[in-house]
C-alpha cells in the first residue's frame, strides 16, 4: 500500500529544527501534519499525510455515541547522530490491533502502521524539540465514522496518527515521589470487559476516580480487582514494587489490566538491570503488610509518558496513609528509569529490534 505525501510543503514551512526557549511540556504541541487512512467496503484505503487540522465527522458517527475508539502512545527520540529512532513501535502496533479486536474494530496491518508512523515523522522531523530529555510523542488512533444510531459495530473507520513535540515529563527532575489513592469505590475494569484495551472509554471512565484521588492529595487511583482483594494497575500506568533484595514485582497481566509496553520492557531487561523481575498476583493485605514490615522498599508505576513514576505513599479512603521506605525516590527506581531512558536515547545498547531508525526519504 503506497502512502502519498510530499516533503516540499513541509520543508517550506519549517527549514530549521524546532528550538524552544522553554520546556515545551508533555503533549501540548502538534506538528504540521497528520497521517490519515479510511476503512470502507471492507478494506483500509487511501493512506496519506495531510496538514494537521479538524476532522469532518457526521453528528451521528458511531464513535461519538457508542465510544468505538482505540488509541496508542509511543515515543521517538533523536540520537547523537542527529537521526530519529522509534522505541518498540512494533509492540504498540501489535497492541493497537489487540485493542481494536476487543472493540470489534478492523485491525490495521502492523507494517502499514509502522510505515505510516515513519512517513509522518519523516515529514515533520524538524519539529523534534532540541532540548534535553525531549521526544516526539506518537499518538495513533482509530475511531468509528459511520453515521448510524443503531448499536452495532461501524462499517466505516478512520485511522489517524498525530505527533506531539514534547519535553521531559519531569520538568524539575526525577526526584519527587507521588501518592496514590487505594479505593474500594472505584474500579477500572471487570473480567470479560475492555480492561485490556486502550479504549477511549476506559479513560473517560477514570476521570471521576481521578478527581476523587485529587481530593485526597493523590496523583491517581491504584485500582483493585472487583472484590477489592488484589492490586491491578494505576489509572494511566502499570504498578510495580521492589523487595528489599532488589526483586521487582509487577502484577500478573489479566484481561482487566492493560499490558504496558514499559512493563514488558522491564520484564525483558532483568539481566541488564542486575536484578530479578517477575510477575505475580499481588494481594492488597499482604502488600500493605510488606510495606509496613520493610519487605517492600520501593514502589511505582510504568508507562510510556513518564516511563517510571515513583510512589512514596498510599492513602486509603479513611485517610490512613502508608509510606513506602522513606517516602522518596529509591535507588532501584532511579536505576530502572536510567537504564530504560538511556536505551531509548541510544546511550545503552538495548535488545535487538527495540530501536528502529526512521529513514529519510527523497523529496
Amino acid at each position: 500500500m503506497q502512502i502519498t505525501y510530499n516533503l516540499k510543503p513541509a520543508l517550506e514551512r519549517r527549514t530549521e529544527p524546532f528550538q524552544p526557549t522553554k520546556n515545551v511540556g508533555f503533549g501540548n504541541l502538534r506538528t504540521d501534519h497528520m497521517f490519515l487512512m479510511d476503512y470502507r467496503d471492507g478494506e483500509w484505503c487511501d493512506p496519506r499525510v495531510v496538514p494537521y487540522g479538524p476532522f469532518q465527522v457526521a453528528p451521528g458517527a458511531i464513535a461519538l455515541h457508542y465510544g468505538q475508539s482505540v488509541f496508542e502512545g509511543a515515543k521517538a527520540f533523536q540520537h547523537e547522530d542527529g537521526e530519529i529512532y522509534t522505541f518498540r513501535i512494533d509492540k504498540n502496533a501489535e497492541r493497537l490491533n489487540l485493542s481494536a479486536d476487543i472493540l470489534c474494530i478492523p485491525g490495521v496491518p502492523e507494517q502499514i502502521q509502522l510505515d505510516a508512523i515513519n512517513a509522518l515523522i519523516d515529514v515533520d522531523r524538524l519539529w523534534f524539540p532540541m532540548q534535553e530529555g525531549a521526544c516526539l510523542y506518537i499518538r495513533p488512533f482509530i475511531f468509528a465514522t459511520e453515521d448510524r444510531l443503531s448499536v452495532s459495530p461501524s462499517e466505516q473507520y478512520t485511522f489517524c496518527v498525530i505527533l506531539s513535540p514534547s519535553g521531559p515529563y519531569y520538568s524539575d527532575g526525577f526526584d519527587k515521589a507521588i501518592r496514590l489513592l487505594i479505593s474500594e469505590r472505584f474500579h477500572r475494569a471487570v473480567s470479560g470487559g475492555t480492561g485490556a484495551s486502550k479504549a477511549a472509554g476506559n479513560y473517560a471512565a477514570s476521570l471521576k476516580a481521578g478527581k476523587a484521588a485529587a481530593e485526597y492529595g493523590a496523583a491517581q487511583v491504584l485500582y483493585l480487582d472487583a472484590n477489592n482483594k488484589q492490586i491491578e494497575e494505576v489509572g494511566a500506568m502499570n504498578h510495580f514494587h521492589v523487595l528489599k533484595d532488589g526483586t521487582i514485582i509487577i502484577p500478573k497481566f489479566t484481561d482487566t489490566i492493560l499490558k504496558s509496553i514499559t512493563s514488558q520492557s522491564i520484564l525483558d531487561l532483568g539481566e541488564l538491570l542486575g536484578c530479578e523481575v517477575r510477575q505475580e498476583t499481588v494481594m492488597l493485605e499482604q502488600f500493605i503488610s510488606d510495606i509496613e514490615s520493610g519487605e517492600i522498599i520501593e514502589a511505582g508505576g510504568f508507562g510510556t509518558a513518564a516511563v517510571v513514576s515513583p510512589v512514596g505513599s498510599y492513602i486509603f479512603e479513611d485517610n490512613r496513609v502508608v509510606t513506602v521506605g522513606d517516602g522518596g525516590v529509591g535507588e532501584h527506581t532511579k536505576r530502572i528509569y536510567k537504564v530504560l531512558t538511556e536505551i531509548q536515547k541510544g546511550h545503552i545498547q538495548g535488545p535487538e529490534g527495540w530501536i528502529q531508525h526512521v529513514k529519510r526519504l527523497n523529496v
